[in-house]
């Protein structure tokens, strides 16, 4: 019985639908584009990500702001403080959401300490699914 519950609870967050961010019209139906509910919560981890506080008028509070943390020097102390940043911001407006395992923030492969890889391994508590994201901010 359980496993039936889980296993429907899975399928629906699976077959489930949003509105895409950024908003835009869909040219065939003319309506609200939408995407899958894994490629929203993505899109949610990302508005979460590159939205500053203050940036919203409605929400000001909402948002991490680690564009800002691009003008420090790239260093240790940097990716510890936009670790912090990122798991924070995420358990605060994504929390009934996901689940953040692990926060990773260093400078992408090429090096390039002008930008900052973010990875995030997290659990989609809809469908209790490990995922990941990288998110590249320059």
């Amino acid at each position: 019985m359980w496993l039936d519950v889980e296993a429907a609870r899975e399928q629906e967050a699976v077959d489930r639908n949003d509105y895409a961010f950024p908003f835009r019209i869909d040219q065939a139906s003319r309506q609200g584009a939408r995407t899958g509910y894994e490629a929203h919560v993505d899109q949610m981890i990302r508005q979460v990500l590159l939205t500053s506080p203050g940036e919203r008028a409605d929400l000001p509070d909402f948002g991490c702001g680690v564009r800002q943390l691009l003008f420090a020097p790239h260093s240790e102390a940097l990716d510890s403080t936009t670790q912090i940043l990122v798991k924070q911001a995420l358990d605060r407006w994504l929390a009934t959401q996901i689940a953040v395992k692990k926060v990773a923030v260093g400078p992408p492969d090429a090096g390039d300490t002008s930008q900052l890889l973010i990875e995030i391994d997290y659990v989609l508590l809809e469908a209790q699914a490990q995922k990941q994201i990288k998110v590249l901010v320059s």
